[in-house]
This record gives C-alpha cells, structure tokens and sequence, in this order.
C-alpha cells in the first residue's frame, strides 16, 4: 500500500505512537509523518505508508492551521500547561479589542526562538534532552511567517485562536511571545491542527476508524494535489524513471509527473546549471513499462 492516511491525533499521544500503531496495522516498516504534533497537541497528522515516505519531504513544507487555546496568569518551563510554573500572576486586565490589535501585529515574517522543551537538534542533541539534564544551550533562532491570526474567544483567564503559520512556526512560542507583548504570562493550554496543507481534519480518521477498517488512504497524486501534475506517455514515463534530465517545456518551479494510470513517478525541478531544462529530485515510482 502506498498513499497518506490522515488521521485525528488523540491528546496524550507522541506523533511516533501514531507511526507505530499504523506500522503494527498495515505490517509495514514503510511509515512515517509529515510533521510532528506535540503529546498534548490534537488534529490532523499526515501517516505516510509505503512509497508514500518519498514524498513528506514535499509535504511538511505546506503551510499549517490551528486552533490554540492559551491559559494567562501562568509561564511555564515547558511553554505549556503541562510544565513546571516559573511565574504566576493574577493581574489579568486585557480588553478582546486591545488582545486582538496585538495578535495582529504577529503577521508577516518574524525571527523566532525555539522552546527549549523540543526535538530540534543542537549539536547533535535535542534540545529537549537538555533539557532534563538541565545544561545551559543558546536556543535556534529561525524565521517564521504568520499568513493569518484572528481571536475567537476571550474569558477571564483564557482565549481561543486561530492561526494559519508557515513550517517550522512553534505556535508555544508564538503563545509566549503574544504574552510577552500583552505583558501577561501565557502558556498552551490546548492545540488543534485543523489544517496542514490540503490535509483538513474533518477529512481525518479517529484510530478508532483504523482499526475498524473504516478509512481512505489517499494516492500519492492526491497527496500532491497542491503540486504542478503533469501526465506522460508511456515513452516520457520510461525517460523519468531512469532519470533523464528533460527539456522545461512547463514554466514551472516544480512538476510532478504521473503515468497514465496516474501513479505518481517522480519529482522534477528546474536544474540549476540550465533553466531549459529539469531535473529528477525524487523518483517515486519503480515499474517495469
């Protein structure tokens, strides 16, 4: 089985624990994600299953929605509710318009600092693991890009958001940096992943579906929708999967070519010695024509 399997990430569940649990139902080693979800995150996850591994790669870059749930008054270690308290306050005075003045100055492209409490690797540790061992580690900085950030709910000492965020972007981060301008402690409370990409959540199948063989896994053409597709002949198909460089009669950054059965074959680019031509980045599928 090749394709992308979406499926509802349960809370108090690691990204790996999904990848496991449908490597264990399918009876394959072939399995991996477009883009981990924190344990107490929810929402879509993208399971890649067989040939479907070759092309996250082309996934993960998509841009991502979510709908965060943010408790003020309180900061933790781990930027979440679920870390130690390291600052506390019940001085909570903040208007909706005055709150969502300042989520709107979040849009467009900003430098970001990394959570501590993290998988990113410095120096070949994740951060995370310095976490525990306490040991002092300058945090990555990156650039992020917010296309768009609107409050949906305001109470006492909590609101709701959503958020369309460019990859890479830590939305605890982000809660953080929002309290930083409110100045007012804030932490994750809760995290849907609603959108990523063309994945959407109510496209999504519980794992209760799963194992009740209630689900879809979609193609790999339909994963990559989004993509410039472009449909050969049996005698390109044969020059694509033996890696030929081609003429770039597309006028495109990046194509994607499928057979006529419409199996994906392989990624192409624009080649960088000579923009009259396209090269293979990825050859996704392996058929005797």
């Amino acid at each position: 089985m090749d394709g992308i399997l979406l499926i509802n990430k349960p809370k108090n569940m690691t990204s790996r624990d999904i990848v496991n649990i449908i490597s264990k139902k399918f009876n394959t080693g072939k399995v991996g994600h477009t883009g981990t979800l924190d344990p107490i995150a929810t929402g879509v996850l993208g399971i890649a299953i067989g040939n479907g591994v070759k092309i996250v790669d082309f996934l993960i870059n998509d841009t991502k929605e979510y709908i965060a749930k943010v408790r003020m008054g309180i900061m933790t270690d781990t930027l979440d509710i679920t870390g130690d308290i390291i600052e506390k306050t019940d001085n909570i005075t903040i208007d909706a318009k005055t709150l969502d003045a300042a989520l709107h100055t979040f849009l467009g492209k900003s430098i970001q600092e990394v959570p501590l409490y993290s998988a990113l690797k410095v120096n070949g540790t994740r951060l995370y693991d310095y976490a525990r061992k306490k040991i002092k580690v300058e945090l990555p900085k990156r650039e992020i890009e917010i296309f768009d950030i609107r409050l949906l709910e305001l109470n006492k000492d909590s609101f709701k958001f959503k958020v369309v965020v460019s990859k890479g972007t830590y939305i605890r981060s982000l809660i953080r940096d929002i309290g930083n301008k409110i100045n007012i402690p804030c932490v994750m409370e809760e995290l849907t992943r609603t959108k990523q990409g063309n994945f959407k959540i109510e496209d999504s199948y519980s794992l209760e579906d799963i194992q009740n063989d209630n689900y879809k896994v979609l193609t790999l053409r339909e994963a990559l929708k989004n993509m410039n597709i472009v449909k050969v002949d049996d005698f390109i198909a044969k020059k694509i999967l033996n890696g030929r460089i081609l003429e770039n009669r597309y006028d495109k950054d990046k194509i994607v070519f499928v057979n006529s059965q419409d199996e994906v074959l392989a990624i192409y680019k624009v080649y960088d010695k000579d923009n009259t031509k396209i090269k293979p980045i990825k050859v996704i599928y392996k058929k005797d024509l």
